[in-house]
């Protein structure tokens, strides 16, 4: 690699064929540049350290440095922008990159496998890209790490993980959860999510430990798929309902899915707390508006915000350290005690 000090515009313009004023133009943003020639210099601006300007030219501010905040395609709970937890998230990133002197953009891009990462990778005028999911995309993250190591991930800690992640402990936050409604005198406890997505799977591990904790069999018809969204836990509750399934409890893999089912029983004559208790996962600001109050297992996304920029700024994310955040369990109404 060229050492920064030696890198000029006319190397530049030498490896891409371009004239020095189209790469001045290039690394400026100019709109006179077309965008494939603009991505070329940019990556080969990134490969030879050239002191280009790490932000959009067209920011409000000289900023400190700036990251961009990429949601993958759906799978799970990675599916919206507006999903409430992901708003919290994206508003602990802010805040963090506010004390730093940092801007931050969100993306319109959805990568969806390992070509789109590492073009985002090789394009991206920013210091660096926050994941917030990892989706289907642990293997291409794994793959990306090889080449690259100004990203950070929001999300589950796998199996031979080769890339940074910060995430909560998400096989605790299930297994207190789902102890403390047993310990309430709860049997029939339903675990609704999909445990197909990486975090709602380690959540589901936790309620299966926990089971085993307090003594209770686990029935496999009381682990029921819902999206993470009001109508789908809705709906899930509905179809148990309908099929006469007994049971007493649900843990719901997050707060959304908790009051859909909430909704689910109310609407079929039952109460909350009396006749089932309901605890959530995330502790959103509307857990604790809701009726009853959802008891939930609280993640700290201000915390999770400082973490992911400053393993990405301050290089660690290069040293592979992933962290799992400690969770709160909060009781509420919901689970009547």
């Amino acid at each position: 690699m060229v050492a920064r000090r030696n890198t000029r515009l006319e190397d530049l313009a030498r490896l891409a064929g371009v004239s020095i004023t189209t790469v001045s133009r290039a690394l400026n943003d100019s709109p006179a540049v077309n965008q494939q020639t603009k991505q070329l210099l940019w990556k080969l601006a990134r490969e030879h350290d050239y002191p280009f300007r790490g932000y959009m030219p067209s920011g409000p501010t000289i900023a400190a440095a700036a990251v961009a905040i990429v949601i993958p395609r759906p799978q799970g709970r990675d599916a919206r922008l507006s999903d409430p937890f992901t708003l919290e998230l994206v508003a602990g990133l802010g805040e963090a990159a506010r004390q730093r002197g940092c801007d931050f953009i969100v993306s319109h891009l959805a990568p969806s496998g390992p070509s789109d990462l590492e073009e985002l990778m090789a394009t991206t005028r920013t210091n660096g890209i926050i994941f917030l999911g990892q989706s289907s995309l642990h293997a291409a993250y794994n793959q990306l790490s090889q080449t690259s190591t100004r990203f950070a991930v929001w999300g589950a800690q796998m199996p031979n993980q080769l890339y940074c992640s910060i995430g909560s402990d998400n096989p605790l936050g299930g297994r207190r959860a789902t102890l403390h409604l047993a310990r309430l005198g709860r049997k029939r406890i339903v675990f609704l999510g999909d445990i197909e997505a990486p975090e709602s799977f380690q959540r589901h591990q936790g309620y299966l430990v926990a089971h085993q904790d307090a003594g209770l069999s686990v029935d496999p018809a009381l682990t029921v798929r819902a999206p993470f969204d009001l109508e789908g836990a809705q709906a899930a509750i509905d179809v148990l309902i309908d099929r006469k399934v007994a049971f007493d409890a649900i843990f719901a893999a997050s707060d959304l899915i908790a009051i859909g089912a909430i909704r689910a029983i109310e609407r079929a004559g039952r109460s909350v707390p009396r006749d089932v208790s309901v605890v959530g996962y995330d502790d959103v600001p509307v857990a604790r508006y809701s009726r009853p109050a959802l008891t939930t297992v609280r993640q700290d996304t201000a915390l999770a915000g400082r973490l992911l920029l400053s393993k990405l700024l301050n290089g660690e994310a290069s040293s592979l350290r992933s962290e799992r955040l400690p969770t709160d369990l909060v009781v509420r109404e919901s689970c009547g005690a």
